[in-house]
C-alpha cells in the first residue's frame, strides 16, 4: 500500500543519503515534495510522461495547464528549449540561479504534457542546493509545481505537505517552513516584448533594469 514517508533535511546542506534516496525514486517515476526558493513544490522527472500524469492526478490538476521546470545548471537548458530569445542572456546573468522563471520556446524533447500543447515551456534554475542536487543526482528536469491540492493554498511546510497530499507523493523532504512564502516571477520571453505572466520575488524595476533601454517589459 502506498505510503508517505517524511524526512528532516537542511535546506542548504541535505544529506547525501536523503538526496541518493529521493533522486533514486524521481528516476522510478515517484513523486517528491521539497522546499524550493519558494513554496514546497513536488518534484518529478519532467520527461516521464507517466510520472507527470501522476502529479496531475495528486494535485487534481487540469492538464490544460503547463507546469513549471527546474534544472540543475544553464548546461540543462539545451535539451529543453530551442533558440534563445536576445533577452535571456542579461537576464539570466543577473537573476539565475534565484526565483524568476522564464518562458522559452520548447524543443521536441518536451513532452506534450509539459507544455499543454503551447510549444513553450517554463524553465528556472534554482538557487536550493537541495532542488539542483535531486535534479543533478535524478539526471532530468523536475517538474516545479506547488506541493499542494489544485486549488488550495501552496504548502509552506513539509506538515502541510502531508495534510495536502499524504500518500500521494512518495517523500516529503521536511526543511521547516519557507522563509518567504512568495511565488517566482514569471516571465514570457516567447513574444515580440518581453512580459511579466506572473509578479512574484523578482519584481518589475529589477527586470527592466536588467534589460536597459533595447527592451520594453510589459505586464
Amino acid at each position: 500500500m502506498p505510503f508517505c514517508e517524511r524526512i528532516s533535511v537542511e535546506r542548504d546542506r541535505p544529506a547525501p543519503d536523503t538526496v541518493r534516496r529521493a533522486a533514486a525514486a524521481i528516476r522510478h517515476g515517484a513523486l517528491v515534495a521539497a522546499p524550493t526558493d519558494t513554496l514546497y513544490g513536488i518534484l518529478a522527472d519532467a520527461l516521464n510522461p507517466r510520472a507527470v500524469s501522476k502529479l496531475f492526478r495528486a494535485k487534481g490538476r487540469p492538464e490544460s495547464k503547463p507546469i513549471l521546470l527546474l534544472i540543475d545548471s544553464f548546461d540543462a537548458l539545451s535539451g529543453l528549449v530551442g533558440t534563445l530569445p536576445a533577452a535571456f542572456a542579461p537576464l539570466a546573468e543577473r537573476f539565475w540561479p534565484g526565483p524568476l522563471t522564464f518562458v522559452l520556446p520548447a524543443s521536441a524533447r518536451v513532452p506534450e504534457a509539459v507544455s499543454a500543447g503551447t510549444g513553450t515551456v517554463a524553465v528556472r534554475l534554482p538557487r536550493s542546493p537541495l532542488v539542483r542536487e535531486l535534479a543533478r543526482r535524478a539526471k532530468c528536469p523536475l517538474t516545479g509545481t506547488s506541493a499542494n491540492r489544485s486549488g488550495k493554498i501552496g504548502a509552506r511546510s513539509g506538515r502541510e505537505v502531508v495534510r495536502q497530499l499524504g500518500s500521494r507523493v512518495r517523500f516529503v523532504l521536511d526543511a521547516g517552513p519557507v522563509p518567504r512564502p512568495e511565488p517566482s516571477t514569471i516571465l514570457d520571453l516567447c513574444s515580440d516584448e518581453p512580459r511579466i505572466l506572473r509578479p512574484g520575488r523578482v519584481r518589475l524595476p529589477e527586470i527592466q533594469s536588467a534589460l536597459g533601454t533595447r527592451w520594453r517589459l510589459r505586464e
